[in-house]
């Protein structure tokens, strides 16, 4: 007995649609596809991936679209195809099955279960025929198929073993709070895997680990150490000039092939491009690089052009191939270069690493600066500009890379928060309208009547019960939009979705599980404390429930904070990094700068100092804009305080003491330079 027919058709993700017409008879993930699966008394191949993948594709192409391999699968399997950006959820749960069996994780994802969903061995990419040292996906399915048959000792010991090690995913070692000198530590020892030549963290595959940046970029202002601060300005220097730039269009690729940032990985990811809008603005507040201006401006063009999708949602990703190669979108010849730009050529080749012989596949270049990282004169730029322009107008004829046009509630909220930061910091009126855009979208499209976020959203259907990450990410980017906008709807809704948080992913052991109670189960419920390439769920949390509890001065929010501080300190003792998002929320929450300013909100005067405010980087930093006559909280240490006569004033608190009033920008500035 077997399942007789491809059911992605059915499916609203855009990867999961790319395999309807494989012979393979797929199966989206779902509780009636593992009934199924029980029924017929057969394993489980899973299959989870994400449309902007080359390796996927490749995959997909060699095995997925063979009717001979199809055939083994049809006969010995169940086969599910997963989207792992639309089930965050299952993948990240055989991701860690797999590194627990001591391999690497990556996509795509290959698992075999057993029919109630238990992992018991599984890769990732396996070519068509034996070869690196990696078998034939073919003599794979014919040994797992035997082995299920003959071996049923050996699959319960590996179902036994790793389902023990997967019920531990939601254990913690709690502790005493992390100390402000641990912290430091933490900071040397992360400090030292920076590559100190071209930036970044360790050696090929180099990714930009924002929240490792960001931890940095905070030590730094908290300690004055400058080898901290140069060694993030390096990196974002390389990475905005390297190939891992999209000179032409804007956006930065997923990660770099090899160390100087130059062969990137095409595809172009939303939460990648968020982070480093968010990051780049923050440093820009205070080294003032022209090159990061640029950069945050571009990227953002290119996310309202390229990634907007009707309604004013960002959608996920772009593909890393088109017309079926890796980054032909993307890569010139130098012959291309000259018939575009004819006499201009010989200037601007040598400027963006263009040669005959090319620095790519097949002769090609990849446009890169990295021959010169400093911006050249204001007229060489311009000049530079419109050679830019008029072979991205010649780009737009080539076949583009697709789009993977779901909207994902997580992804989202980081750039909701990126884009608010940056219209503030860059006086843009026009980028607020975006993140607010992009804000009711998620607040409407993808929220049930009773209040709840869905994780994603496609074509009119809005699916999936939320993560933990869906809601941090959004409580976050309303926060960032009841800063730049003053409308206390956008604090109220914060305060809304932390309860939502507290009754359906808190562990009553402390810290947040990533899913709620009352999705769909899974063999194991995890809680994640450690940052992957977006920052971890619990680290958020962390830092929404301090910055609320700054705003608001209600004690609930300080003791949920520390709650989850206590949950992992024990773990971020024995594992040191990759919590840099739980550390920053430690940090805030033990002590942060608390920025008041009192003042009817169309005042000149109120414009001139938060103008000052958002011209200096002061991360984690806490900004309440009030009416005259309007209250703090009691527990506020700038309780009680007033105008300096007629005109709008400010307050710098730290801890629980406040700044004399302050009336004038430059005395302002001052005082946030001196916290």
């Amino acid at each position: 007995m077997s399942v007789e027919s491809n059911r992605l058709g059915q499916e609203t993700s855009p990867y999961l649609l790319q395999h309807q017409h494989n012979p393979v008879h797929w199966q989206a993930w779902s509780a009636a596809t593992l009934a199924l699966a029980q029924q017929l008394g057969k394993p489980i191949l899973l299959s989870s991936g994400y449309a902007a993948c080359h390796w996927c594709h490749v995959m997909a192409h060699e095995s997925f679209e063979d009717a001979e391999v199809a055939a083994l699968m049809n006969e010995h399997f169940v086969n599910v195809k997963v989207d792992r950006e639309e089930r965050p959820d299952v993948d990240y749960l055989y991701q860690q099955a797999l590194m627990m069996m001591g391999q690497r994780g990556g996509w795509p994802l290959t698992m075999f279960l057993t029919p109630d969903g238990q992992p018991f061995w599984g890769g990732t990419y396996f070519p068509p025929f034996a070869q690196g040292g990696r078998p034939g996906f073919a003599e794979v399915l014919k040994t797992i198929a035997e082995l299920w048959r003959t071996r049923a000792d050996a699959i319960e010991h590996n179902v036994a073993t790793l389902g023990a090690a997967l019920a531990g995913l939601s254990q913690t070692a709690s502790g005493e709070a992390v100390s402000p000198e641990h912290i430091e530590t933490i900071c040397d020892e992360l400090e030292q895997r920076l590559d100190r030549v071209d930036g970044g963290f360790g050696a090929a595959p180099k990714f930009p680990q924002t929240t490792s940046l960001d931890f940095l970029w905070r030590a730094w202002k908290r300690t004055g150490r400058d080898s901290l601060r140069r060694g993030v300005v390096l990196t974002l220097d390389h990475i905005s000039q390297g190939g891992v730039y999209d000179h032409l269009g804007g956006g930065f690729a997923r990660y770099s092939t090899d160390n100087r940032w130059l062969v990137p990985h095409f595809e172009k990811m939303l939460y990648d491009n968020a982070q480093l809008i968010e990051l780049l603005t923050e440093v820009w507040q205070d080294e003032r690089r022209e090159l990061y201006r640029l950069r945050v401006t571009e990227t953002i063009q290119w996310m309202t052009r390229e990634m907007r999708v009707d309604g004013g949602g960002f959608a996920s990703s772009l593909d890393a191939d088109s017309d079926g190669e890796e980054g032909k979108f993307y890569a010139w010849s130098e012959a291309e270069i000259r018939e575009a730009l004819g006499a201009r050529a010989p200037f601007f080749e040598p400027a963006y690493g263009v040669s005959r012989e090319g620095n790519f596949e097949h002769g090609r270049s990849i446009l890169n600066r990295l021959g010169s990282i400093e911006l050249l004169d204001e007229d060489a730029e311009a000049a530079l500009a419109r050679d830019r322009t008029a072979l991205f107008a010649l780009r737009e004829r080539r076949v583009r890379p697709g789009c993977d046009d779901k909207v994902l509630a997580d992804w989202n909220g980081l750039t909701i928060a990126a884009i608010a930061k940056a219209a503030c910091v860059f006086e843009r009126p026009d980028w607020l309208d975006l993140a607010i855009g992009a804000f009711d979208f998620v607040n409407g499209a993808m929220t049930t009547d009773d209040g709840r976020l869905l994780h994603s959203w496609r074509g009119g259907r809005a699916r999936h019960v939320a993560v933990l990450d869906d809601y941090t990410a959004m409580c976050r980017a309303a926060l960032a939009l009841h800063e730049a906008t003053g409308a206390p709807s956008y604090l109220a809704c914060a305060r809304r979705w932390v309860e939502h948080v507290e009754h359906h992913y808190r562990d009553q052991n402390d810290g947040y599980f990533y899913t709620a109670d009352d999705a769909e189960a899974l063999v194991a419920r995890v809680k994640i404390a450690d940052d992957s390439s977006v920052p971890s769920g619990n680290g958020v949390m962390l830092q929404v429930l301090a910055q609320l509890y700054y705003l608001t001065g209600e004690s609930v929010y300080r003791d949920r904070a520390e709650a989850i501080a206590k949950d992992f300190a024990g773990t971020i003792r024995q594992r040191v990094l990759g919590f840099s998002s739980l550390l920053n929320g430690m940090e805030m929450l033990r002590e942060t700068v608390q920025i008041v300013v009192i003042g009817e909100a169309d005042a000149a005067d109120t414009a001139a100092l938060k103008r000052v405010i958002y011209g200096v980087s002061r991360p984690g930093r806490v900004l309440s804009v009030i009416a005259p006559g309007a209250a703090l909280p009691r527990a506020h240490p700038a309780f009680g305080k007033t105008l300096l006569g007629e005109r709008t004033t400010a307050y710098v608190c730290r801890g629980a003491v406040c700044s004399l009033p302050i009336v004038e920008p430059d005395a302002l500035a001052a005082a946030l330079r001196e916290t």
